[in-house]
């Protein structure tokens, strides 16, 4: 698989950070959702999954980027 960056909100590129996959797929690449309290509202969380936290900016704009 390889990967195209899309865009990030941080400076200098740091995470969040969003990427395309030549498999049509998005991948999130940011810090681990560590607070306990917001895992334990997430729903069906598979073995070797995880969560990330992403600005709603970040999505925004990338969307507008890719949908254009």
């Amino acid at each position: 698989m390889r990967l195209r960056f899309l865009g990030s909100t941080s400076e200098a590129g740091a995470c969040p950070s969003l990427y395309e996959t030549d498999r049509g797929t998005i991948v999130v690449q940011g810090l681990e959702l560590v607070d306990g309290e917001a895992r334990a509202d997430l729903l069906h969380v598979l073995d070797g999954e995880t969560a990330v936290e992403v600005p709603r900016e970040l999505l925004v704009e990338i969307a507008r980027k890719v949908l254009s």
